[in-house]
């Protein structure tokens, strides 16, 4: 019961962040024009990555744990759908996010703009799989 309750709340932490910032802080950054918002990304960044990779490892862990504690298999497709967002982000958003990261990219420049809409389409891939996660085990523990 405690690691079910451990996965459903990492999930749901990392979910809730995840559609924050989808939703309301990339917008909000966008609008303020490239520059601003390329200046805004390194700090936001640097501070969401520690929170958000902690949740995500912890509640993946959790998962399987209570996947196992309780012999489901749709908890373990919820840890898989949660920890999914760790090898995404390295193999998929990682070059992005390097390139936004990069001093050398002008922020005034087109490849800055393109960079950051890319970013928030991609960021918006974990805010669905970690959702997912989340319903899922919320599903299977009260289910």
């Amino acid at each position: 019961m405690l690691l079910m309750l451990i996965a459903s709340l990492a999930a749901g932490l990392f979910a809730g962040a995840a559609v924050y910032i989808t939703a309301v802080e990339h917008p909000a950054r966008m609008s303020c024009g490239t520059e601003v918002a390329l200046r805004e990304f390194a700090p936001s960044y640097k501070r969401a990555t520690v929170m958000q990779a902690a949740l995500a490892i912890a509640g993946c862990l959790a998962g399987f744990g209570a996947a196992w504690q309780r012999q489901d298999p749709m908890v373990a497709v919820g840890a898989l759908l949660l920890g999914a967002v760790v090898p995404f982000t390295l193999i998929v958003i990682f070059p992005t996010n390097a390139r936004l990261l990069d001093p050398a990219l002008d922020p005034r420049g087109t490849e800055a703009a393109e960079l950051l809409q890319t970013w928030g389409r991609l960021h918006a891939v974990r805010s669905v799989l970690s959702t997912l996660a989340f319903l899922l085990f919320v599903m299977r523990a009260t289910g």
